[in-house]
């Protein structure tokens, strides 16, 4: 296998979404949690929803109206100062710690995000976190005018690095994500944050369960479609012997 570039999906692989979970919580106490979860299911369907509708938004907009939609679900209002401060934390979330370790480590081949992200948010995103120096380019969807999985998508990645789909290395942490890139042609990396066994045992306790484990249960399984992986791994560090293998 020649691997000439590494693309990244952004949220939940080099990001962890769930850093947002600290805002939400601060801005309303007691329902941090299920803010968190519900707004980010709302906001991939949402995603999805537009490229199928062909009623393309940029990512900004979606983060917006799916993070309206959870709090009016909740009955939650405070003004509109809130949703401010909760979508901020969207241009600076926390990187996974082994993230700027497992760039460095990759340093010789060309290094991207392919993201949903809008243009600005996956900027200032990069810049505030410092993986913007490690980085060969940042692509945004938005270029294509529709989300990932379509394959329009994925072919960005073509074009801006000059690399058939062979010989790009596809990491992502969401299931729908491995499965859009594998049906591209990628060579596709599943970072399994959570395993089968791990979901079993979160699932089988009793009493009811939280909204992070409805959440994992619905985005951090391996979906059945039909596309599975060329490599499972468990965090950003085990890239480099992927890549050399």
């Amino acid at each position: 296998m020649t691997i000439k570039a590494v693309v990244f999906d952004a949220y939940g692989t080099l990001y962890d979404i769930q850093s947002v979970a600290s805002v939400t919580e601060q801005a309303f106490p007691g329902y941090g949690d299920v803010i968190t979860q519900v707004w980010r299911i709302k906001q991939l369907e949402y995603t999805w929803l537009r490229s199928l509708m062909g009623t393309y938004e940029d990512f900004g907009v979606v983060t917006r109206d799916s993070l309206a939609y959870t709090l009016d679900c909740l009955g939650l209002d405070d003004g509109g100062a809130a949703p401010r401060r909760i979508f901020d934390k969207y241009l600076h979330l926390d990187p996974y710690p082994d993230a700027v370790a497992a760039l460095t480590a990759l340093r010789g081949r060309k290094l991207a995000i392919l993201s949903n992200g809008s243009p600005d948010m996956l900027g200032a995103l990069t810049r505030n976190t410092g993986l913007d120096g490690l980085l060969d380019d940042v692509i945004s969807v938005d270029a294509a005018k529709v989300f990932k999985p379509d394959p329009a998508a994925y072919a960005l990645a073509e074009t801006r690095l000059g690399v058939t789909p062979r010989e790009v290395l596809f990491v992502s942490s969401n299931p729908w994500d491995v499965a859009g890139a594998k049906a591209f042609g990628f060579t596709v990396a599943w970072i399994e944050r959570v395993s089968r066994e791990t979901m079993a045992r979160e699932l089988a306790r009793s009493g009811p369960l939280p909204p992070l484990t409805i959440f994992k249960a619905l985005r951090t399984q391996m979906d059945v479609l039909g596309f599975e992986p060329d490599y499972r791994i468990a965090s950003l560090s085990e890239l480099s012997e992927v890549v050399t293998a």
